[in-house]
């Protein structure tokens, strides 16, 4: 299986590098007050690309942290209802490993 999805990366990077061959033409994008920037259409897309998924990632951070910290009360309460009168000498066992097939 691992190897059919390393042929899948491998179509999707050769796709994606003939469509930034195809696309080098030069674009003017014209900002406010006269501004011009003049780049190859494909700079224009990557740029456009990173920053969608930076204001992605930035729209996703409060959310983040509220389940980090509903999380850790949940954890903390969990801790407090077992007690302290756990062995500290006991081994930990590791969290189980799940693999999703990437």
């Amino acid at each position: 299986m691992s190897i059919f999805i390393w042929l899948f990366r491998a179509f999707l990077f050769f796709a994606l590098f003939a469509f930034a061959l195809n696309n080098s033409d030069e674009v003017v994008v014209r900002w406010f007050f006269g501004r011009e920037w003049h780049s190859p259409l494909v700079i224009v897309v990557l740029v456009a690309f990173g920053m969608g998924c930076a204001l992605g990632v930035l729209a996703m951070v409060p959310a983040w942290w509220h389940h980090r910290r509903i999380a850790a009360h949940h954890s903390a309460a969990a801790d407090a209802a077992q007690g302290e009168d756990k062995d500290k000498t006991a081994p930990l066992t590791p969290p189980p490993v799940i693999h999703d097939g990437l």
